[in-house]
């Protein structure tokens, strides 16, 4: 059976490389009408094996694109053949890591990858890293790290004090979501102004630290951001990690979409500082294309994952070392391996091979932006050394103009804000882009405007 279904699985994938150059944004099927469009019902008696193919046909081809050159939607895109490779072949093996026994070779896969980031990054001997089932899960695992850190009582008795972290304005919804998961609260996450290029304020991070301490609160953590999700800045990693060894807090660099920079010697400086972090996350299935998910967490002194993360079992860890029992520093159990894709990717192309697709990110994000300033019906927001490509044409809404172009199956674009001004969001990640895919964009974007001028222009922005 596994035999046929593979070759069906062949067939669907070439129908599905067809249809992704063929038709790039797929029409999409409205929430409310996803259940009457589509066989989704679960029955009780099974289909034929034709039925069931044509079930699931109907989903794949009804799904986003996400692998396309017009998709620039989100924080990830494209797709590296011999990552995917590595994604399939995991799924064959079916091995949960939490265990030598269990997982063999693919542990060494992982601690492979893991060693090399420490070493990139310039982390010591006793420093270590885990996967995570994504960036929200790796700041989680963090702030629970340094919390103990702070509080050593705290896996035994609970929260007894006022605890606080410190995070820019910008930065990801999981900061204060974890904060209220790991008993901190919400009410404790202190955030910090950004200056107009989206970048925390160092000054005010010192100075909201010193009020809460002469209130009687125990700051803990600040957390600083590598690539912010709307305008893709990096705080100054360095400056804060003075004030974070100055008052005794844990440094975090969150870098889930832009923490990938530490493979590019040109653009590496945007995390000048990045050693003295006590922990760093970094999603390789963004700026580094393996399919999703693909979360790494490294701390800068393994102790620290032991601590909050480990504990015995012996129906589990049975056989071989907790160095090789990646269960003792993890906050999953069973837990799937990631690690093998992103692993089939770097050794295919190398580490020269990933910075390439790194420094191809910020050049295809220079294409954008000369291409904006050299028209006046452009406005740009955003700025260099950025992926994220911020703009507005001719002044229309940009929500508008997105979910239009989302809706007629042109362009899959986002929108973001940013000191209250809204505006069209252009994702650079996609390394199988080149310089024609980009201009290809504005050309589809103001050919649509054209075409749409009457509904979009009635829309149009105010401009002060």
């Amino acid at each position: 059976m596994i035999e046929k279904d593979i070759a069906q699985f062949q067939q669907i994938v070439t129908q599905l490389l067809t249809a992704e150059k063929e038709e790039p944004v797929v029409p999409p099927i409205k929430a409310e009408e996803v259940f009457n469009q589509l066989d989704l019902k679960l029955e009780t008696e099974p289909l034929d094996d034709d039925q069931f193919y044509q079930s699931l046909k109907e989903i794949i081809f009804n799904t986003p694109r996400t692998a396309t050159n017009q998709f620039f939607n989100q924080l990830f895109g494209g797709r590296r053949s011999k990552a995917v490779l590595g994604d399939l072949v995991a799924v064959m093996l079916n091995n949960s890591m939490y265990t030598y026994k269990v997982a063999g070779p693919i542990v060494g896969v992982e601690k492979a990858i893991i060693k090399e980031i420490c070493s990139m990054i310039g982390y010591g001997d006793h420093s270590d890293g885990t996967f995570a089932s994504g960036g929200s899960m790796s700041n989680l695992m963090a702030m629970v790290m340094a919390r103990d850190a702070a509080y050593e009582s705290m896996t035994d008795t609970g929260v007894e004090r006022k605890m606080t972290l410190y995070t820019s304005e910008e930065s990801h919804y999981s900061i204060p979501k974890n904060a209220s998961l790991i008993g901190i609260g919400k009410n404790q996450v202190r955030y910090i102004q950004a200056d107009d290029f989206g970048i925390m304020k160092v000054e005010a991070l010192e100075k909201q630290i010193e009020e809460d301490i002469q209130n009687g609160f125990l700051p803990f953590m600040v957390n600083a951001t590598a690539g912010t999700t709307v305008l893709g800045a990096f705080d100054k990693v360095g400056p804060i990690s003075d004030i974070c060894k100055k008052h005794a807090l844990w440094l975090h660099v969150d870098g889930a979409y832009c923490g990938a920079v530490v493979f590019s010697k040109k653009y590496k400086y945007l995390l000048k500082g990045l050693e003295e972090a006590d922990s760093f996350s970094v999603n390789a299935h963004k700026m580094l294309g393996t399919p999703l998910t693909c979360s790494i967490l490294v701390a800068k002194d393994e102790k620290y994952l032991h601590d909050s993360f480990s504990y015995d079992a012996d129906y589990l860890y049975q056989t071989d070392n907790d160095d090789f029992n990646l269960g003792k520093i993890s906050l999953q159990c069973g837990r799937r391996n990631d690690a093998l894709k992103f692993w089939t990717l770097w050794k295919s192309i190398g580490t020269n091979g990933l910075e390439k697709l790194i420094d191809h990110q910020f050049f295809l994000a220079d294409i954008a932006r000369n291409y904006i300033q050299s028209n006046e019906d452009y406005t740009l927001y955003s700025f260099d050394n950025s992926i994220s490509v911020c703009f507005n044409y001719k002044g229309i809404s940009p929500q508008k103009l997105c979910t239009l172009l989302y809706k007629e199956a042109k362009l899959m674009v986002g929108f973001g804000s940013f000191q209250g001004v809204d505006f069209v969001r252009l994702i650079t990640i996609n390394s199988d882009n080149s310089e024609k895919e980009i201009l290809n964009f504005f050309t589809i974007l103001e050919d649509f405007v054209a075409e749409h001028q009457e509904e979009l222009l009635d829309s149009a922005l105010i401009e002060s």
